[in-house]
């Protein structure tokens, strides 16, 4: 297994690999066409993802397994959970893997990734969202440290009601005073294997 950054050129991966996940899980939330409306319209088209690729507030990482993409992390560095506060968060956007990797570790590499590069940004918090159905996943994420601090609703029409309810997870992971940051383990590679 190996977790590699990508870059624009990797938009149309992303894509493909974006809507393969995005099948396995989602379908059953959405009124007819509303899947496909999201998927190809809203989040996933490759100049949507092409766009968030060239923004330099965003890290992107696709998992690999035998050469194969299997997973990915959307970070968005600069973040804040309320217009009001600095931007002292990193946000874990997307966080997605294959079923049939799930359960073997790779959800949790992932998430500490993300704190080393919380850390390296000088961050306090990192941030996440889940939608409230998703009992398995807001699990993880609190036996990760993180705790629900707020909730929102998804304005989608094509998504059915009871699924547009997420809730807001944070983590605080300010360092104590004289302890040193570890340095975030990155792979050096920008291709995939």
């Amino acid at each position: 297994m190996q977790i590699t950054p990508i870059d624009i050129s990797h938009a149309d991966e992303l894509a493909a690999l974006s809507k393969s996940i995005y099948r396995e899980y989602y379908l059953h939330l959405w009124y007819p066409g509303g899947a496909e409306w999201y998927m190809n319209e809203q989040a996933y088209h490759p100049d949507t993802l092409k766009s968030e690729l060239a923004d330099r507030n965003n890290l992107h990482f696709i998992v690999y397994e035998n050469k194969q993409p299997m997973g990915y992390l959307k970070i968005k560095i600069n973040a804040t959970l309320k217009e009001s506060e600095p931007w002292n968060s990193l946000e874990i956007e997307r966080i997605y893997l294959h079923k049939k990797i799930a359960g073997k570790g790779i959800g949790k590499q992932l998430m500490l990734l993300s704190e080393d590069i919380a850390k390296q940004h000088n961050k306090n918090m990192i941030f996440l969202k889940a939608m409230d159905s998703s009992t398995e996943a807001i699990g993880f994420y609190q036996k990760m440290g993180y705790t629900v601090c707020g909730t929102l609703t998804l304005p989608f029409p094509l998504l059915k009601e009871s699924f547009r309810g997420m809730v807001i997870l944070q983590k605080n992971i300010s360092s104590r005073p004289g302890i040193a940051r570890p340095e975030a383990k990155q792979p050096e590679s920008q291709n995939p294997p």
